[in-house]
């Protein structure tokens, strides 16, 4: 047959439906390989297709589910089709509108179900039993009841009619706007309070009056999830089965407003001296406002640095205004209403004054400080009440050291007679037990009763003079100086002590005073002490080696040794000048005392309680036994230090702390312009300090003042009134206990005396000219002292000494900020006589005795 009649050949196994799949392109395939090759080579023609009807039905079935052209696949027979069987690509993630609309369903279903089994789950809170806070019981270190706070006006219930309206519309115009429409909770409240936290604004919270009252009566103020679903779910059942009122009384008489009161009619006693129902929308504006946190919005200040009286009375009074303003916007009071009301209300004075005389403020307000920062207890958990505090206090010391102050006070201070000087005069006082350091009393202020609420005892701000240098002394015993090779030092070591004596640095160069000159380190007195030992600086409490001292020991040394007694950091001065060793650190009179307690007890220290054992609905709390002791130096150093100590009251500025009669060790210190006075000392048994300044009390910056001619005295100083206090409550402490002696003093330390310092060896002797501090003791100074005392003793003075000097401070800071010196000062100095450890060299006595300008 001629091959233009040749036909192609047919595809095989099935007629047209296989011409037409023959036809259709597949996705999957190359596109030239289903197409008919124009060549007439047999090899590479078209092959037909095998299978028949079979691959007709296969691809039917693909060609419906999805995988073909139009994008159909295979049924899927999972319950959930998800990710989407019937979708190719991304499409497959894109949930359906059925899927989407069963799983929201479902889960409104779960939570319908779960808050109906929560709800069905709590019970209905009583509302009388936040009421029952019991009172706070304290008592004596011998188990006998120092004082109940609180009292049954502080938790007494009155029904709404006794609350006024304007209350309760400052309360839910503050706090819940939608309470009265409400069911319990407020998401849109709980949305607004998330936004507001986001974008830093501050109005309504998250919580209902309901939740609140719920959390008052019912829970507790832990911030945790278990809590606030149960407070959710109860809030719900008593949104719709409570009435509003009842919800609204119950929160109004158990919230905390501060001042101890414990619900609205109490809280109307303590700030305004009325019963709830006479309190007048501006009072009620006052009241609401210091619900939102009475540590922060009591305008008597809190407790943190960040709740003082100031900030606390701004806050306050821009929340006042703010609730006013907010009744007007929310429709609770009218714009002439608000306008009446544009002075800040006025309060009576606080109520915890009540019952807390004397010294019983300071006792109860220190043992709860200990207590809220051992156990993390909040104020508002305190103010519940139900804790029974043993405290460390004793009752006959306590009174004893009220007496000794008293006395004083009632001798020295005559504000009508000298108001230019006599006003202001505070007194603090603290005492410590040396074996356990327990604080076994306190003289914080002459008491709340009095309208003072300052801790006198454990002020701040009040620099410790000289009582400082014993700290320096013990360093360089302990560590050596920078002229010892390391090893430590002995109180013989010499060092220039003559006034105006310029203080080098490490290098031998002078430190530099703000002007640029060489900086001269004053004494109080001009007297040309030449080198005297350590032993005699303590004695006579002389600036200039002590100034030299630190920098050859190193200030941080000097601070390791103060903070490992017991001295907290934040109140130790940061700067590294020669003033440091001088006083210029601040702590308390509690610190001070209890630091002391260290060198008395050989170097073991013991942190300072108040509080012995707490119990809390007949539980016995942990965490109140007595804390343990640390080494904090070496016992021979200790010991030594007591010994030179010991020379203080013996011969030095301490004399009059002598009448003690029993073995007693002390330091004085006075700083410049006689703004403190300070007297720190101890015996085997008790360390008390002792302190005087004046400052006045309701002045914004708390600034000292000087106490020159403070009870008609021209300069009043540590060894003066506040070693007579000393005296007087240790002597009545420790009447009828055995008398005891300090341990015996090893010696340690070698001699290191200061660049400049005679030699060892035997010299020429020295005429008067020379040296001054050669003089006998009973011959006067080469000139007259302003200083010098030689009045007559008045007879309030109970340990008067007509020979003792008074000297003045006229200065003693510098501003010489580098650490670390080498050299002393420069001159010709004239040995001078001195001692073994312990006793003094150079003038002794009263006759001639000068105090420093910080003693």
């Amino acid at each position: 047959m001629s091959e233009h009649r040749r036909k192609p050949p047919q595809p095989q196994g099935g007629g047209r439906a296989s011409a037409r799949r023959a036809a259709q392109p597949r996705p999957s395939r190359g596109a030239g390989r289903d197409v008919p090759t124009a060549s007439h080579s047999g090899p590479y023609a078209q092959q037909p297709a095998r299978g028949g009807r079979a691959d007709a039905r296969r691809a039917a079935q693909r060609g419906s589910s999805g995988r073909g052209r139009g994008g159909a696949g295979r049924p899927d027979q999972r319950l959930i089709n998800y990710p989407r069987s019937d979708r190719d690509g991304w499409k497959r993630f894109l949930p359906s509108w059925k899927l989407v609309s069963g799983t929201a369903l479902g889960f409104f279903a779960v939570i319908v179900a779960g808050t109906g089994i929560g709800i069905a789950m709590v019970s209905t809170p009583d509302p009388n039993k936040a009421a029952k806070a019991q009172n706070n019981v304290f008592y004596w270190a011998d188990g006998s009841q120092m004082v109940a706070t609180g009292g049954s006006m502080n938790r007494q219930i009155v029904p709404i009619s006794s609350i006024p309206v304007s209350m309760r519309d400052a309360v839910i115009a503050a706090e819940n706007e939608s309470f009265e429409t409400d069911k319990g909770v407020d998401p849109m409240g709980i949305a607004r309070a998330v936004w507001n936290m986001g974008t830093g604004g501050s109005t309504q919270g998250g919580s209902t009056i309901t939740q609140q009252y719920v959390k008052n009566t019912y829970l507790n103020s832990d911030q945790t999830l278990k809590r606030k679903v149960t407070e959710l779910f109860i809030a719900i059942r008593l949104g719709v089965s409570e009435e509003k009122d009842t919800v609204l009384a119950g929160y109004l008489n158990t919230a905390y407003y501060g001042r101890d009161a414990y619900g609205i009619q109490a809280a109307a006693r303590a700030y305004f001296g009325k019963d709830s129902q006479d309190l007048n929308p501006s009072e009620c504006a006052f009241l609401a406002a210091v619900l939102k946190g009475p540590n922060l919005y009591n305008p008597d200040g809190g407790i943190g640095a960040a709740a003082t009286p100031e900030l606390n009375d701004a806050r306050a009074r821009e929340r006042w205004a703010w609730v006013l303003d907010r009744e007007v916007e929310v429709g609770r009071m009218d714009p002439a209403e608000r306008a009446k009301h544009t002075e800040f209300p006025a309060r009576v004075e606080s109520e915890q004054a009540r019952g807390m005389t004397g010294q019983i403020g300071y006792l109860v307000d220190t043992a709860k400080a200990y207590v809220m920062k051992t156990k993390g207890i909040t104020v508002e958990q305190m103010a519940m009440g139900g804790y029974r505090i043993k405290t460390t206090f004793e009752k006959p010391k306590v009174d004893a050291m009220v007496k000794a102050v008293e006395d004083i006070r009632a001798g020295l201070i005559d504000e009508q007679k000298r108001p230019d000087t006599d006003t202001f005069v505070q007194f603090g006082a603290a005492s410590v037990d040396v074996k356990t350091g327990a604080l076994v009393a306190l003289y914080g202020g002459p008491g709340w009763d009095k309208k003072y609420f300052s801790n006198n005892a454990n002020t701040s701000g009040v620099p410790v003079g000289s009582t400082w240098k014993p700290y320096v002394l013990a360093a360089a015993m302990e560590y050596g100086t920078q002229n010892s090779n390391g090893k430590g030092i002995s109180v013989d070591s010499k060092y220039q002590a003559n006034d105006l004596t310029v203080i080098n640095n490490r290098e031998g160069k002078p430190l530099r005073d703000s002007s640029g000159n060489p900086f001269r380190q004053k004494n109080e007195s001009p007297t040309a002490f030449g080198y005297v030992t350590l032993n005699e600086a303590m004695e006579k409490s002389i600036n200039v080696p002590f100034a030299q001292l630190v920098f050859d020991v190193g200030h941080d040394k000097v601070k390791n040794v103060a903070k490992a007694t017991g001295i907290l950091e934040e109140s130790i001065n940061p700067n590294n000048d020669a003033s440091f060793a001088l006083g210029t650190s601040t702590p308390s009179a509690i610190r001070m005392a209890d630091s002391y307690a260290t060198f008395a007890a050989s170097g073991m220290h013991r942190e300072p309680y108040s509080v012995t054992a707490v119990e809390k609905n007949g539980e016995k709390l942990s965490g109140f036994e007595a804390p343990k002791d640390q080494r904090a130096m070496d016992n021979a150093v200790a010991d030594n230090v007591t010994k030179v100590l010991e020379n203080v009251i013996e011969n030095g500025t301490g004399k009059k702390a002598k009448k003690l009669g029993r073995p007693a060790a002390g330091k004085t210190g006075t700083t410049d312009e006689n703004k403190s006075a300070w007297f720190v000392g101890y015996t085997p048994e008790l360390s008390t300090s002792v302190v005087l300044f004046r400052t006045n009390p309701n002045s914004a910056d708390k600034k000292l003042i000087s106490m020159k001619g403070v009870g008609d005295i021209p300069s009043l100083h540590g060894g003066d009134i506040p070693a007579e206090i000393w005296t007087e409550y240790m002597g009545e402490a420790l009447k009828g206990a055995p008398v005891k002696d300090f341990p015996e003093a090893e010696d340690i330390g070698v001699t290191a005396d200061s660049a400049g310092a005679p030699s060892p060896m035997p010299a020429a002797p020295v005429t008067p000219s020379q040296s001054p501090s050669s003089l006998p003791p009973s011959s006067p100074p080469p000139s007259p002292s302003p200083s010098k005392g030689g009045r007559p003793c008045k007879p309030w003075e109970l340990y008067c000494d007509p020979d003792t000097t008074r000297g003045t401070t006229d200065g003693g800071t510098d501003s010489g900020t580098t650490s670390g010196i080498i050299g002393g000062p420069s001159g010709s100095p004239s040995p001078s006589p001195s001692g073994r450890p312990g006793r003094p060299g150079g003038l002794t006595g009263g006759s001639g005795t000068t105090t420093s300008t910080q003693d």
